[in-house]
């Protein structure tokens, strides 16, 4: 059976992977990646999903050299190939304190393996392989956080709140503490209200759901 941990709507799925909304529904009715919690109704994606959602971005997209030529986008055929990889992974390696890296590379091969192999792609998409855990910018300037650790103080695990950020080591989550700062609460007050909490993980969390926010303001569809 798929690990389906993790249970995101399509709001959630876009903002955190990274990829326009628009788009993430409109690969869904292409059926190139169905939501693998919930494909009908109340559609649901899983946290394999996620990186599925950015390998299928970046795999597609034509990406441009240096000396100015251009790399045609990848086949779908060898698109799913890769989303078959993902889904094989076993998201037992993503515990509280423990990451790994995944990478697929323009061969559509996926490649997992010890955070301490990955490196930062900074703002930049690379040419040759993408780390689909670190952050992920699409063309449309949408900007995904890192899928393990959001910020320093906080985290994303599979099997742990549903694959909700939350603050490290807790079980409060980002986005319980955003919507108590959006009822008009100051920020102060939220600290007072949350006083066995470090108010540093508090701002890490207010701050990465304002980016959350923002990466779901309207943009041009990109498929």
């Amino acid at each position: 059976m798929k690990d389906r941990r993790g249970t995101y709507t399509a709001e959630r799925a876009a903002a955190l992977s990274g990829v326009p909304k628009s788009t993430v529904h409109y690969w869904a009715r292409k059926e190139w990646l169905v939501p693998s919690v919930s494909p009908t109704r109340v559609k649901l994606w899983s946290y394999t999903d996620l990186m599925g959602l950015r390998t299928i971005y970046w795999l597609r997209h034509p990406k441009p050299t240096p000396d100015g030529e251009e790399i045609p986008p990848t086949p779908m055929s060898v698109v799913r190939e890769a989303l078959a990889e993902l889904d094989r992974i076993d998201l037992d390696l993503w515990e509280e304190e423990r990451g790994f890296m995944v990478r697929v590379d323009r061969a559509g091969t996926v490649h997992v393996g010890p955070i301490d192999d990955s490196k930062p792609i900074g703002s930049q998409l690379p040419l040759e392989n993408l780390d689909l855990i670190e952050p992920f910018e699409s063309e449309s300037g949408i900007r995904g956080p890192n899928l393990v650790a959001p910020r320093p103080k906080l985290r994303i695990v599979p099997g742990k709140l549903g694959g909700s950020p939350h603050l490290q080591r807790t079980r409060l989550e980002t986005a319980a503490l955003a919507a108590i700062a959006r009822r008009g609460m100051p920020r102060e007050n939220v600290y007072r209200l949350y006083p066995r909490f470090d108010p540093g993980a508090i701002d890490q969390a207010l701050d990465l759901e304002d980016q959350l926010t923002r990466n779901l303001e309207p943009v041009a569809a990109a498929a």
